[in-house]
Formats: structure tokens, sequence, C-alpha cells
């Protein structure tokens, strides 16, 4: 069987940066499932599979097309159930939508304020154009206006991930002894600042940071290989 995800990428196929799209390619290797990952631009994701979903990921499994990393998740537990579990049953759900949660409104705004203008810079002309128009539209802001914030962004960060450093100062995963979906999810949107920014902006000796090295190398280090 075929599976294909379908994430984000800028003007370098390459280097695919989605937050959302990382937390399915871990998933993936967390289920043992073999995939083909093809990354695409801004602009050329409302034509993906005939139109399903206007963001990433979306997976095609055989017949099966899914949208929205949660539901993606959601799907592999069920559609694999012999394989590693995501979530080590319903309270890793409950654990998993709350890591989303706090992700989307702590994290991924912060994050948004240090990147946008990398961002920016990864992407071909008229991904440019678009994601000037749509993001400085969400937002309000131009995006040399976001700029101007980023250092202020920066020294925000470990404030924004101090639940997850006193979590982590009892347990070397989210999950626990070894990783869970939850993981995933802030793995996804630390892995997209370190993809577009350069940087995790954390010190090396940062519970968090030194967290993230031990994700980086799960996999025989498949996160870490892309850089």
């Amino acid at each position: 069987m075929t599976r294909t995800l379908y994430s984000l990428c800028g003007a370098d196929a390459a280097r695919p940066f989605s937050p959302h799209c990382w937390k399915i390619v871990m998933a993936l290797r967390h289920k043992g499932l073999d995939f083909e990952e093809r990354p695409l631009p801004f602009t050329a994701i409302p034509k993906i599979e005939g139109g399903i979903s206007k963001t990433v990921p979306v997976l095609r499994d055989g017949q099966e097309l899914i949208s929205d990393s949660f539901q993606i998740a959601l799907y592999l537990e069920e559609a694999y159930p012999d394989q590693p579990s995501l979530f080590g049953g319903e309270g890793g759900k409950a654990l998993a939508r709350f890591v989303e949660g706090y992700c989307q409104t702590l994290v991924h705004s912060v994050i948004t304020r240090i990147a946008l203008s990398d961002i920016h810079s990864m992407l071909a002309p008229d991904d440019q154009a678009y994601f000037r128009a749509s993001r400085e539209a969400r937002l309000g802001k131009t995006l040399e206006e976001i700029r101007a914030s980023r250092d202020e962004a920066i020294a925000l960060l470990p404030e924004r991930l101090m639940p997850m450093r006193h979590m982590l100062a009892f347990q070397p995963f989210i999950g626990g002894e070894t990783p869970l979906f939850a993981d995933y999810i802030l793995f996804g949107a630390l892995q997209w600042l370190r993809l577009t920014s350069g940087s995790l902006h954390l010190p090396a000796d940062d519970v968090v940071a030194q967290w993230f090295e031990r994700c980086l190398d799960l996999y025989q280090g498949a996160a870490r290989a892309i850089a």
C-alpha cells in the first residue's frame, strides 16, 4: 500500500516546515509505517486531491483520504492498532488535546512573531505575495511591523514553555518514558521554529531544548537530517 503525506515547503522542497505536518511525519514513524512525503508550496495546496483541504497535512492511505493532523493521528491509531500506540489509551488522547490547545494558543503565537519574516524569505515569489497578503490580513500588521517585535518574542518564548519545562523535569518525554502524539505536537512547533529561523532560541541546557534533542534523535535521526 502506498501512503502519501502532503506537506508544506518553501522554494526548497527538501525543507518541509509545517508544524502540523511534522506531527504526522513523527506519528507515521512512531507507527513504523512507510510513506512518501510530498511537500508543496502554499499556492499548490488547494489543488491537492481535487481540493479536499485548504491546509496540510493531508494523508492518502490507499483509498482513505484524511485531513487535519489530529484526525490523521486518530485514523492511524484506529487503522493500525497492532503498531505502537500514539496515545496509550483515552487519557493520552485527552493529554494530546490539551497540548494541542496549549501550543496553538500560547506557543504558536510567539513562534509566528519570531519566524514570520524568515518564512516569507523561504518562499518563491508567487507564494511570497500570497503569504504576505494572508498573514498581514490575519494579524493586522505588516511583516515588517511583526519583524520589529522579534527580539521581544524570543525573550518571551522561555516563559511560554514553562509548563513543559516543569513536566519534563520529572520525565524524559511528555508521554512519560517514551514519546506519544502529545510529544509530536510540541515537537512540530519547535521543529517549525528551528527550520524557519535557524534556532530554537533556547539555551542548550534548557530542559525543553534537551527534550527536543531527544526527539530529533528518534527514528534514526530522521527529523534532525532536515536542516
